[in-house]
């Protein structure tokens, strides 16, 4: 896969799972930014223009966003590396507000279900996701009404314009990590 088509999936992914409770805390933004900033994580593009297009998108149909977003998943052919980063990006924007909610959860559970990489793989790295790795997806149905039933149960509200944050509010985010 080109990498600059997974920088864009990888942002995504954290965006979705940002989005996916309805509501974006200031917290998983820091986040977002300052891997970003920090670590080069989505690559060269444009964060702050990457992110008010993608919530335009949501924002005109959450729900179709957030299909059109597991259609790409399941379409892509990511490596293990790229899988292992995906999963690491998505469960650390779930954990940034500090709050995790069920439909969190569920939803991560779908993005996993669209990913090769073994469990066994996952937590011989990061031991401490076991929680989100729980097997309860069992057939393609189940799958089905996992998905069906987060999106019945799920409503996305208009959500606010993501304001670009400046430099020195990250710089001293950084330094409290």
């Amino acid at each position: 896969m080109e990498q600059l088509i997974f920088d864009k999936l990888l942002l995504k992914t954290a965006f979705s799972c940002m989005a996916c409770d309805g509501e974006i805390d200031k917290r998983e933004i820091v986040l977002i930014k300052t891997m970003h900033q920090n670590k080069k994580i989505f690559g060269d593009i444009d964060i702050n223009l990457e992110l008010d297009n993608l919530l335009l998108e949501i924002n005109r149909d959450g729900h179709q966003f957030l299909k059109s977003f597991f259609s790409e998943l399941t379409s892509s052919s990511l490596s293990e590396q790229n899988e292992l980063k995906l999963i690491e990006v998505a469960i650390e924007t779930i954990k940034a507000d500090e709050k995790i909610e069920y439909s969190e959860v569920k939803f991560f559970k779908v993005i996993r279900s669209n990913l090769k990489i073994k469990n066994d793989v996952i937590l011989g790295v990061h031991p401490d996701f076991e929680e989100y790795l729980e097997q309860d997806i069992i057939s393609e149905s189940y799958l089905s009404r996992l998905q069906n039933d987060f999106f019945d149960t799920n409503t996305l509200p208009q959500l606010d314009i993501i304001k670009p944050f400046d430099n020195d509010y990250l710089d001293i985010i950084d330094t409290t990590s």
